[in-house]
């Protein structure tokens, strides 16, 4: 299994930014998928997770209503579209997937899952 994190950059505050996440080397519907973020200096941090064969994400607080999680089953492609981003939405964002089926309270924790991708860096300037 290989994850393919693409898509970051620079963007001004209260701009827009989508990721994509690409998978290989794995049926993409059948798993639970998540992104994570990591600031300099701070611990990898929860950003949503979706669990494809639920058809169901979830999001952290800090960015529910602003970010949203979806695919493109025919691309094997998961994407996380970044709107009102703010300077502390700055951080390396990363891809990861799981070949389990964790529970709820499970998704948020970086032992969860199984595979990552190589991250993609976001810099939201202010």
């Amino acid at each position: 299994v290989q994850l393919q994190a693409s898509g970051g950059g620079l963007v001004q505050a209260g701009g827009s930014l989508r990721l994509s996440c690409a998978a290989s080397g794995v049926t993409f519907g059948r798993h639970t998928m998540a992104w994570f973020r990591q600031a300099p200096g701070m611990e990898r941090e929860y950003v949503g997770a979706a669990r494809w064969s639920m058809n169901t994400k979830y999001y952290a607080d800090s960015v529910r209503g602003r970010f949203t999680i979806s695919r493109d089953n025919d691309k094997n492609t998961m994407y996380l579209q970044m709107n009102s981003l703010k300077p502390e939405d700055t951080a390396v964002y990363y891809c990861a997937l799981t070949v389990s089926h964790p529970i709820v309270s499970s998704l948020p924790d970086p032992g969860t899952y199984d595979y990552w991708g190589q991250g993609t860096l976001v810099t939201v300037s202010s």
